[in-house]
């Protein structure tokens, strides 16, 4: 079961969507917090990248590897942890062809445990990865529509 899901429709096409999302090195250009993803190894619909992220209310930046798996059949992409700050870090992409565009659905498991953390900051933590998600989702459909 995912920690967070986020999910929007988009006007555009899932193939269009899909593309936009699996071109994850772009992210930082609508994603505030993160400063840069680099793509170090790539094999079909595999790519493992570095990611740099900035957690301005624990004023931390926060860096991790990740592998995706992109299906470009089914159009989805199964992601995980493989070093970095996060504990657990891993989740799902969907694109489903719905009228008027596609559905796109973000689910997000992670673990990030800091010594002495209290439920108010796992409470703080759990709000922020909801609100990277959602601007995840939002920033690929600001970057759909300007592509129309």
């Amino acid at each position: 079961m995912p920690d967070v899901t986020a999910e929007i429709q988009i006007a555009a096409c899932p193939d269009r969507v899909y593309r936009l999302a699996k071109d994850i090195e772009r992210f930082p250009e609508f994603l505030p917090n993160v400063q840069k993803v680099t793509i170090i190894e790539r094999d079909g619909g595999r790519l493992v990248s570095e990611w740099h992220g900035l957690v301005p209310e624990f004023k931390r930046t926060i860096k991790w590897t990740e592998e995706d798996l992109w299906d470009e059949a089914a159009r989805c992409c199964r992601f995980r942890l493989l070093t970095g700050d996060w504990d657990r870090y891993d989740g799902f992409w969907s694109f489903e062809a719905v009228d008027g565009g596609t559905r796109v659905r973000l689910e997000i498991g992670y673990d990030y445990n800091v010594p002495l953390v209290g439920p108010l900051i796992k409470q703080l933590l759990r709000k922020l990865v909801q609100r990277n998600a959602e601007e995840t989702l939002a920033g690929l459909k600001r970057q759909a529509a300007q592509e129309v």
